[in-house]
């Protein structure tokens, strides 16, 4: 047991001590130098409460009553911010040295050994807090990104207006990245703090910078800074659960990135009708099957890019194209359709690859290009222009 001198010592030293501290790091640290004076003055009432607190732990005789902790109440959030870790495990490091330099003056006779030891234990127990402090904090601040980022995922799928994703993106520091692309697939199950940091981590590895949100059964990923985020995505895979995953196209920024998303999304619960789709799949790729599934921009862009497209190209591709279909994909019957001869019509499927950029000799090609003429058709009929209500047919 220390004898109560050696005790009563150490607490009348605390403001001494605690000053000689704050000279010692502003002397030795550089960037304790640099921090402004309400950061000092934090760093300041932690080191006088740890001295304080020393001298309680030691009439415990060591007892751990949480007394350790109580050292960053002064400034706990704030500290936490303020200062990393490491610079934090400085702070203490020399707040020690100061008081193991002092024990000779400090510790009743006899006692010096006791008092070195007293202190040693406690750092340990400081340097624990600390690492408790901090750990709770980044806890906190993955809890709080995860909900920030939930919310802009929420509002992308959405479609809310430009000004609202722009404050949520602010919020996330993305007001300024661009181009932007959305990502798509299975969520890999867990937690989902858990889930996002792991895509962070995996992004911070490849030098990209990526959002995440948890919607449902899917994991949406926004991809900024990268023109072609296809390769990124490739190299994410493992962060998405089994299945399918679609990226959508690349738009100028967050604010833009809601039809991204609802690219990424429609595709992704469209890819069930390509089984062999490759995976990560372009939502250009999936646009048949989102068309068929009812997705109304799939259905534009497919008639425009094919119906539109063949009908302004001339040089008789929709004809020719209508009979490629209609002889099952086979050259020379579609020749003899057309009555002409077979180069003739090689020379035409080329030239709709061209305009179109869709292989009519390939199978999935054709099927867009297929479904592509028929919503071009359909929606260009006096009835689909008119679209008559119910009410007026009966």
């Amino acid at each position: 047991m220390m004898l109560a001198a050696t005790i009563q010592n150490v607490e009348r030293a605390t403001g001494a001590l605690a000053t000689q501290s704050i000279a010692r790091m502003d002397d030795q640290l550089p960037w304790f130098r640099e921090l402004p004076a309400e950061k000092r003055s934090m760093v300041t009432l932690v080191a006088q409460a740890g001295v304080r607190q020393l001298v309680q732990w030691m009439r415990n005789e060591g007892a751990d009553t949480g007394i350790s902790d109580e050292v960053f109440e002064a400034a706990p959030v704030e500290l936490a911010r303020a200062i990393s870790l490491q610079h934090t495990v400085a702070l203490i490091q020399v707040t020690c040295e100061v008081v193991e330099e002092q024990v000779p003056a400090l510790a009743a006779e006899g006692e010096d050994e006791a008092l070195r030891e007293a202190v040693l234990r406690f750092s340990r127990e400081i340097a624990f807090a600390a690492a408790r402090v901090y750990a709770r904090a980044a806890e906190s601040r993955g809890a709080w990104d995860a909900r920030l980022q939930a919310m802009l995922v929420d509002a992308l799928l959405r479609g809310d207006g430009p000004d609202e994703l722009a404050g949520r993106a602010a919020a996330l520091g993305w007001s300024e990245i661009q181009p932007v692309t959305v990502a798509c697939g299975n969520t890999p199950g867990g937690e989902t703090t858990a889930v996002l940091h792991s895509v962070q981590k995996a992004a911070r590895r490849l030098g990209v910078e990526v959002l995440a949100g948890v919607h449902g059964a899917r994991l949406v990923v926004l991809i900024g800074g990268i023109d072609d985020a296809l390769p990124t995505v490739e190299k994410l895979t493992s962060q998405f659960g089994e299945g399918p995953i679609v990226v959508g196209h690349s738009v100028a920024g967050v604010t833009e990135a809601s039809s991204s998303a609802h690219a990424a999304v429609t595709g992704h619960r469209a890819a069930a009708a390509w089984p062999d789709a490759p995976c990560p799949a372009l939502a250009t790729q999936l646009l048949p099957e989102r068309a068929v599934a009812g997705d109304i921009e799939a259905r534009k862009a497919l008639r425009t890019g094919v119906y539109v497209t063949l009908k302004r190209a001339g040089g008789e591709l929709l004809e020719t194209m209508d009979a490629f279909i209609s002889s099952g994909g086979v050259l020379e019957g579609t020749a003899r359709a057309l009555y002409v001869h077979p180069n003739t019509v090689r020379y035409r499927l080329r030239r709709i690859h061209e305009v179109t950029g869709l292989a009519p000799t390939e199978a999935h090609d054709a099927f867009a290009l297929r479904v592509g003429l028929a919503i071009g058709r359909l929606e260009s009929t006096p009835a689909q222009r008119h679209k008559p209500s119910l009410q007026r047919l009966l």
